[in-house]
């Protein structure tokens, strides 16, 4: 093995350490799920950078809805989840915006609080109940900081991705195996993101088993052959509906 070579593997080794160190470091109990995760911001961080994309992430989507009487609904919903459970108490600034996307079947959250739910879904919902269930389910996103969590643990593999490319011909690998943790805590989030809903449906009074209606309509959404956006990332609706039920059974009798 040439001098230069083991130099390299030598800094390769530096910079993983480190890397591993500082994500060490920035592991944190989460106080409203009881899990510990890797994060790298604050509250009020999350904040800002929920704040500042939310504009284009309405424009991408035709911009905010001009029926005052729908989203008001939405609003009516959101923050009587809020009003009635943990949610209430973390600093995040709660703001739900109903978008004029017909087409898009999607509703999502940026950190920090701003909540978005397309008029092609909303349109689709049979009732209140089943709005509660979506707003629900993105509130839980924020309050499990699902998108900290991804950035930090992004940052992570990018720092292990460069450390093998100095050390040797493996960034492509380390690359991979980050892509794929990410894709794996995606899916982790969405159901821990259910059992929260189902929670928070229940706290304010709403009918949980709705939520299992909003799955049935994601299912019909996607149709026999096409793959729609939110199975990208999100688990089968099936496999939802069973966590779902479970957390119905967990919670009831709470």
């Amino acid at each position: 093995m040439g001098r230069n070579l083991k130099f390299r593997l030598l800094i390769g080794v530096g910079i993983a350490i480190f890397f591993t160190l500082k994500k060490c470091s920035q592991q944190e109990v989460n106080q409203y799920t009881g899990r510990t995760q890797t994060i790298s911001m604050s509250p009020d961080k999350e904040i800002a950078i929920g704040l500042q994309n939310a504009p284009q992430m309405a424009q991408q989507h035709g911009g905010l809805h001009p029926n005052t009487k729908y989203q008001a609904l939405v609003d009516q919903v959101g923050y009587k989840l809020i009003n009635n459970s943990v949610a209430k108490n973390t600093p995040y600034k709660y703001e739900f915006h109903l978008l004029a996307d017909p087409n898009t079947i999607n509703a999502f959250a940026l950190p920090g609080g701003q909540i978005f739910i397309t008029q092609a879904l909303f349109a689709k919902l049979e009732n209140e109940d089943q709005l509660a269930g979506v707003l629900g389910h993105e509130i839980g996103h924020v309050l499990g900081r699902h998108s900290a969590e991804r950035i930090a643990e992004s940052e992570y593999w990018q720092g292990l991705t460069t450390a093998g490319s100095v050390g040797a011909d493996m960034g492509g690998l380390v690359s991979n195996i980050g892509q794929n943790k990410l894709l794996t805590n995606g899916r982790d989030d969405e159901l821990e993101s259910d059992e929260l809903g189902v929670l928070f449906m229940l706290k304010a009074g709403y009918n949980p088993e709705e939520m299992i209606g909003v799955m049935e309509i994601l299912k019909a959404a996607a149709g026999p052959n096409r793959v729609p956006e939110f199975k990208s990332t999100h688990p089968d609706p099936d496999n939802r509906i069973e966590k779902i039920r479970d957390a119905i059974a967990k919670y009831s009798n709470q």
